[in-house]
């Protein structure tokens, strides 16, 4: 009778994690990691204190541990502790059970560094140019919109928010406050429901459903304020849908200026109501355009993208540039089954 395999043995264990059907099996599989290895080192390399200094975390790594936390929803601590207790994570990480585990103060370094340089975006570019290369985005057309992502709300007296609303620090505010408060995310109100902290402002491909682009901004910044920033020259001749947020005279002369073809939601005015073929274009423009809350509905429900944990917009920024790059992630390998 052949050995019994015992219950901590590591090799059935993940045998068996591959029967029931580990998500990031795929995850490690189709996205191509070592692109970002070049991108991470201009950005993370510094040459070793001494000798006898301890080596750094692989960079490719420590930036799949940011691509975790979004994934599961997980703060640094119990990222820490999920990557010892979970051997799905250890085999997506590449770590035996005897490697050493980045703490959560190694995993805020990584994430703080990465702020620092400001280069977010460029590894979200890098990906983009990867789904491009493979031809998963059609460029065929185009949504837009933006949703809300609510920051740790403050506590401040009227007098500091009249300080802050004016774009100016509380004088009595030490240092070691200061780093404490969030003086960049704002109150705003839609639908009645007050919102505070920002908002993630996206571009995505009609038919993949893939992101194109994205900015984040205060929750106050009117969404159609930032079309602007979102649009490029590869949107040319091509068709934008977007809901009446986005109708008006100043964004009409937009997009004739770089030749898109405006499908944005048709608005009535008082003694101005939709007339019957407004209403019809309206409906079949809502048909394609809902394709956009389905990615948000992905964020929100599988991500809990809709909550940041962070102080300042260039964490924001950060954070919330993860967690679309982990929803592309996550859309190709499901691009890939189909």
């Amino acid at each position: 009778m052949g050995k019994q395999k015992g219950f901590f043995d590591e090799d059935y264990r993940l045998s068996e994690l591959e029967k029931h059907g580990d998500p990031l099996l795929k995850l490690n599989e189709l996205i191509p990691w070592e692109r970002f290895r070049p991108l991470l080192k201009k950005m993370f390399h510094k040459q070793p204190k001494s000798p006898g200094g301890r080596p750094p975390y692989d960079y490719v790594m420590m930036f799949k541990i940011l691509i975790l936390q979004r994934l599961y929803n997980l703060s640094d601590s119990q990222m820490q502790f999920q990557i010892m207790d979970r051997l799905s994570f250890m085999r997506f990480l590449g770590l035996n059970l005897n490697d050493r585990v980045p703490d959560e103060k190694t995993i805020w370094h990584f994430r703080e560094v990465l702020t620092k340089s400001g280069k977010m975006e460029i590894l979200f570019e890098e990906f983009r140019t990867f789904l491009l290369d493979k031809g998963v985005i059609a460029e065929s057309g185009t949504i837009v919109d933006a949703s809300f992502v609510e920051a740790p709300k403050q506590r401040n007296t009227k007098e500091e928010n009249k300080d802050i609303k004016g774009g100016s620090t509380p004088k009595d505010w030490s240092d070691n406050k200061l780093r404490q408060k969030d003086v960049d995310a704002r109150w705003t109100t839609k639908s009645g429901v007050k919102h505070y902290g920002y908002k993630n402002h996206i571009k995505v491909d009609k038919k993949s459903k893939l992101v194109h682009r994205y900015a984040v901004t205060p929750a106050s910044t009117h969404d159609s304020q930032v079309l602007e920033e979102l649009l490029t020259a590869s949107d040319a001749h091509h068709e934008l849908y977007a809901d009446s947020a986005y109708s008006g005279a100043p964004i009409k002369t937009i997009l004739q200026e770089n030749n898109i073809r405006n499908r944005i939601h048709e608005k009535g005015y008082r003694g101005s109501p939709l007339t019957e073929k407004q209403k019809e274009r309206n409906k079949w423009k809502s048909k394609i355009r809902a394709r956009i809350e389905h990615v948000f509905g992905c964020i929100v429900n599988s991500f809990q993208g809709n909550f940041i944990r962070t102080i300042g917009i260039a964490r924001a920024e950060t954070v919330i540039g993860i967690t679309n790059l982990s929803y592309n992630m996550v859309r190709y390998t499901q691009l890939c089954r189909t």
